[in-house]
């Protein structure tokens, strides 16, 4: 699962910027970050932030889009609301056969960067956050799926992702253990050779292809640490300081 993430401007450039065109990253900075709610220091996709991502269409060029996946094919207002929390994540096991995904990941592949991204530990009845990123600073690059959708009643086009999940990794079955759930996931995090072939154009043998990518990211690039509440009375909201470390005792985590 990955609901919550947090996101800077600057790490959403990160792939832009590697370019080194200062004329289409004050574009971006002009044109494009006015309509997201960038920056993220924390954000639930059940609120549907709208941020930057990468695709297929234009590797280098970000496009603004709308967390939760809007299929094509859907027909009104009403559909799209109930729909949309249902398609924040993309099981990679089930891409290529899921209707609301299998158009998108033979034809609309995106990528997503990130700081860093949130889950929940559940320890005695209770739910403590934890916040994962990269020991070496870099960016997180998720896997995603995207969707142009035209809405009925105003005319509007809008583009929507959803983020593509694995299995988790030994880090993340030591903190998403959800009772509920049969067991952890993570996002499909790539890197950057990875994230170019996530961006190919489709091929005959595009299942195997994508499929060679699904793999959980290796746990020891990886550093996790417990942060406040992401829900409730005492959450904080969208403050820089959100993810910093907060201590539990009684989780007693090492």
């Amino acid at each position: 699962m990955c609901y919550d993430i947090k996101a800077s401007l600057e790490t959403q450039l990160a792939r832009a910027k590697r370019l080194g065109n200062q004329v289409e990253i004050a574009e971006i900075e002009e044109v494009l970050l006015p309509k997201t709610d960038l920056p993220v220091y924390h954000a639930s996709g059940f609120n549907h932030p709208t941020l930057l991502i990468y695709t297929d269409a234009d590797p280098d060029f970000p496009t603004v889009a709308t967390w939760g996946l809007v299929p094509f094919w859907v027909k009104s207002v009403d559909q799209q609301k109930k729909i949309w929390n249902q398609t924040l994540n993309a099981r990679s096991e089930s891409l290529f056969e899921k209707p609301a995904f299998r158009d998108a990941v033979a034809h609309h592949r995106g990528l997503l960067y990130v700081d860093g991204f949130y889950e929940h530990h559940h320890f005695e009845g209770n739910t403590y956050p934890f916040y994962i990123e990269r020991k070496d600073g870099n960016p997180l690059i998720f896997a995603c799926l995207y969707s142009d959708w035209r809405n009925p009643d105003s005319g509007a086009n809008m583009t929507s992702f959803a983020i593509v999940t694995t299995s988790g990794n030994s880090l993340m079955q030591r903190i998403h253990n959800n009772p509920k759930l049969e067991g952890p996931r993570m996002p499909l995090i790539l890197d950057e050779s990875m994230a170019d072939n996530w961006l190919q154009p489709n091929t005959p043998l595009l299942k195997e292809s994508l499929n060679n990518l699904m793999f959980p990211f290796p746990t020891e690039e990886l550093q996790a640490h417990t942060v406040s509440r992401l829900r409730g009375r005492s959450y904080p909201g969208n403050v820089p300081e959100i993810c910093n470390y907060k201590s539990y005792p009684e989780l007693q985590w090492n």
